[in-house]
């Protein structure tokens, strides 16, 4: 030691502890100097000497000044070429830190940065040396009270990124060291590296996936205990990760989304939408655990009784399920639907608003291949149509889709009629049919929609009440008034206004019109519409009309009317075979058909006449 005093010059050993950084800096440039000297001389067992003598009165040192510049310069070697340089230089800052303890803190970034690549080194010795320190380096920030986690939080949140199977459990091991100390509050950062821990969850390592999940489970129970929380931040991560092509991932995600909605209250009230969106498609998930929790979260978020008010956005809502409408999964659609029929029950006229938005959508649902996702959309129509002015716009779009879409005719028209009837009152829905297809321009597309309409009221046990009304034409004036009501637009097809007329038991005008029938009235289709009507003659819903055949002579036009009928039969069809053996059964045929008794006495109604009507109504 005396040796290496002698070579360096007082002022500069004394000025190298000096407090005043530059007076330390111009120390050291000046021993810099000597050393080159030195080294230009040869003279080694000096150099050597000098060395000793930093390391003894500087290294060990309890003095800060004495010490504070070495671990830059140590750091630096971090990143050698030189694999031995590496491991020289983990060893070394493994010494220094073993000295200094907590005043080691205050290059804890830089000291973390190296460590965070030095885990990833291809050297293992490295790799061994640095795992050493950083075990030394956990244990001083443990007992430190000068560490800062707000300094920390941007580096990890960098960090978190890297896809490194080595660095991903380094930050891993960090976070879980950190969290663990009661003084640092990591869960008030946890929105700042959540992102990452869940993007490890699909690392291809079993053991990283591991440790993530086990920090995430660690951390929500965390949540579930603390006072506050920024859900909020946390639920636009989650909604990401939710929609995770890797499975593990979607299913934490989920699960944190459901403890979210039940402890989350009103910090999630404007993120609803957006977890919305997240819980929809994972209800059609593949995985079975997933559908269980989104199911359990949706009727959760459901049942929350949110207000405007309170920040909770009914379009976004709205949008998000009109969006799922079109999902491939019938499960999402049928949720979507839910979703909309309950904002409706409970912020109608915020809907109302946003109706022209969703209505084509709404429309277009119809036409699904699932028969509950169309009585759910015939639902949402029925509940929007309470009102006058929506109920008109309802039947005049479903008509002219009706009118675009054959299809939808063909497969849905007697399933959505129906179910229309139920949800609006069928009288309420026959009449205002009725007054569209009136004076519908397209008659080919009017008979075919008279056809079906015809078909429902005659078979569906859901219009039983409108057939009893209508078999009361004749006596009650509020049948009559429908029966009148719904003849000019029956008459865009024969068959089902002769259908109409024997149902309501006007059977002389049934007579009349069958009488009035021209040649391109009968053809092909007519005829098999008229085998239709044989065969519904034979159903319990005629039995009034078979039974009147006992009674010929009160009952001659009716007679008269299935004769006309039998005439327009081929007599090889199955439909003439019918009819022509149910009207041998009458007991008598009378020479004369007698007129039916009059009903002029009763109130007159209005007469109604069509473009192909037979003639004017009267009764």
């Amino acid at each position: 030691m005396a040796d290496a005093l002698s070579i360096i010059p007082s002022s500069v050993f004394r000025n190298l502890s000096d407090k005043l950084y530059e007076k330390r800096k111009n120390a050291a440039l000046e021993l810099e100097g000597v050393v080159k000297q030195l080294a230009a001389a040869g003279d080694h067992d000096k150099i050597s000497a000098v060395i000793n003598l930093l390391t003894t009165e500087f290294t060990y040192s309890p003095q800060a000044n004495h010490r504070k510049q070495i671990v830059p310069p140590v750091l630096f070697s971090f990143s050698d070429q030189d694999s031995r340089v590496r491991y020289y230089a983990c060893e070394a800052l493994y010494n220094i830190a073993k000295v200094v303890r907590g005043d080691f803190i205050v290059f804890f970034n830089q000291i973390f940065d190296a460590l965070c690549k030095l885990s990833a080194d291809s050297d293992a010795n490295v790799q061994s040396a640095a795992h050493l320190l950083d075990r030394l380096v956990k244990d001083i920030v443990t007992e430190s009270d000068q560490f800062s986690i707000e300094e920390f939080i941007p580096l990890l949140r960098e960090r978190m990124n890297v896809l490194n199977a080595y660095v991903r459990q380094f930050l891993v091991g960090w976070i879980t060291v950190l969290d663990s100390v009661p003084d640092i509050d990591m869960l008030g950062f946890l929105p700042d590296f959540l992102d990452g821990l869940f993007n490890m969850l699909s690392d291809s390592s079993h053991e990283i996936r591991q440790q993530a999940d086990s920090a995430l489970s660690e951390f929500l129970q965390e949540i579930k205990n603390s006072p506050s929380v920024d859900y909020g931040r946390m639920a636009e991560i989650l909604v990401q990760r939710a929609a995770s092509p890797d499975e593990f991932t979607r299913l934490t995600a989920i699960t944190w989304i459901n403890e979210f909605v039940k402890l989350g209250g009103d910090q999630l009230v404007p993120y609803y939408a957006d977890i919305l969106g997240a819980i929809l498609p994972c209800i059609s998930d593949k995985e079975e655990k997933i559908r269980v929790v989104a199911r359990e979260t949706n009727e959760e978020l459901r049942a929350i009784k949110a207000d405007p008010a309170e920040g909770f956005v009914v379009g976004a809502i709205l949008s998000i399920a009109k969006s799922q409408l079109s999902s491939e999964w019938e499960a999402t659609r049928i949720e979507a639907l839910h979703w909309i029929s309950t904002l409706l029950n409970r912020h109608r006229a915020e809907v109302l608003c946003f109706l022209n938005k969703i209505f084509d959508t709404l429309l277009k649902a119809l036409s699904d291949p699932s028969d509950e996702v169309v009585l759910l959309v015939l639902e949402v129509h029925a509940c929007i149509a309470k009102d006058p002015q929506h109920f008109r716009q309802l039947v005049v779009f479903l008509v002219h889709n009706f009118r675009i879409d054959n299809s939808l005719l063909e497969k849905r028209g007697a399933l959505i009629i129906r179910r229309l009837c139920v949800l609006l009152d069928a009288e309420r829905v026959y009449r205002e049919l009725s007054m569209i297809l009136e004076g519908e321009a397209d008659l080919d597309f009017a008979s075919i929609m008279v056809q079906a309409l015809n078909l429902s009221l005659l078979t569906s046990s859901e219009l039983a009440e409108l057939r009893v009304l209508l078999k009361q034409s004749l006596v009650n004036p509020a049948g009559k008034d429908l029966f009148v009501s719904l003849y000019a637009s029956w008459c865009h097809s024969p068959m089902a206004i002769i259908s109409l007329c024997l149902l309501a038991q006007t059977y002389q005008h049934a007579s009349v019109v069958i009488q009035s029938l021209v040649e391109e009235d009968i053809n092909v289709k007519f005829l098999v519409q008229l085998d239709k009507l044989i065969r519904l003659l034979e159903t319990p819903i005629f039995a009034y009309l078979r039974l009147q055949l006992l009674e010929p002579g009160r009952y001659t036009w009716l007679l008269k009317a299935l004769n006309g009928l039998l005439m327009l039969l081929p007599q090889q069809s199955a439909a003439f075979k019918i009819l022509r053996t149910r009207l041998k059964t009458e007991v008598q045929r009378p020479e004369e058909p007698q007129r039916q008794p009059s009903v002029a006495e009763m109130n007159r109604p209005p007469s109604r006449s069509s473009r192909r009507g037979p003639g004017q109504l009267q009764l």
